[in-house]
């Protein structure tokens, strides 16, 4: 009878978030920083129907890479948790803090389990505050860990370099035209060090948490024309421009 092969638990969990790891740096990344008026999310997506950016609930959004049913998922198992929660106590009592703990929970549950594979997924929940001082980004990896995030973050593909060049150059109270600017001139990068991609707004998924919105929910996707003109806009005009745009998009 022949001796099992043993692997220590630190191997084991090694192995495992490394297996995780790769999966997600396969996919493309996602972007989300704060600007004057709230958060925007900015992903390289070129399907109309499976989204990376969502809502979650009135001042909650959902950003993810990886495998798709994997975070469509979680992202449905997110909205179940906040109108439970809405409904049952009230709507304030739904958080980003609250929901990043529920998703916490469920993945190093998975993580954990010897049965079953880690999910090969890393999330983002954000929540836009009364002032830029309450807005929140929680980044949530494969294992469960939950890291608070001041003022941009990235997941996905190049992680790493997109983070450091977005970091050097994010300021707090942009404008939205700026922020997004920012935000694919970051994802269009080579890490190589080579020429920039040309990123057009078809291959885009934009969506942002607007804090002046007046409707009570604060998500909207920001569409075709819109986001054509934000992203040709020159600095000098993109403040006023932000002011006088129709709010023509898309919501959830």
């Amino acid at each position: 009878m022949s001796t099992p092969f043993y692997v220590s638990p630190q191997q084991a969990m090694a192995d495992r978030a490394e297996y995780a790891r790769k999966g997600i740096a396969r996919g493309r990344s996602v972007v989300v920083l704060t600007y004057a008026d709230g958060i925007a999310f900015v992903a390289e997506n070129t399907s109309r129907a499976l989204h990376k950016v969502s809502e979650i609930y009135d001042k909650i959004a959902f950003a993810a890479v990886g495998r798709y049913n994997e975070f469509e998922n979680l992202r449905i198992g997110g909205v179940r948790y906040a109108d439970l929660r809405g409904y049952s106590y009230d709507r304030a009592d739904v958080t980003a803090r609250g929901l990043a703990n529920v998703y916490a929970q469920t993945l190093g549950t998975i993580f954990s389990s010897v049965g079953e594979k880690p999910y090969e997924v890393e999330l983002i929940v954000a929540e836009v505050g009364q002032s830029a001082d309450d807005d929140q980004i929680y980044r949530l990896t494969p294992d469960g860990s939950v890291v608070d995030e001041q003022n941009s973050v990235v997941v996905g593909g190049n992680a790493d370099s997109i983070g450091n060049y977005l970091g050097q150059r994010h300021q707090v109270g942009m404008s939205l035209a700026e922020a997004l600017k920012l935000a694919v001139e970051s994802l269009a990068r080579d890490p190589n060090g080579g020429t920039p991609r040309s990123l057009t707004p078809e291959q885009l998924e934009v969506a942002v948490l607007d804090r002046v919105r007046p409707q009570q929910r604060k998500f909207k996707r920001i569409l075709g024309p819109q986001l054509g003109r934000l992203l040709s806009q020159d600095p000098g005009d993109a403040a006023a421009a932000d002011q006088a745009e129709p709010e023509s998009s898309e919501d959830e």
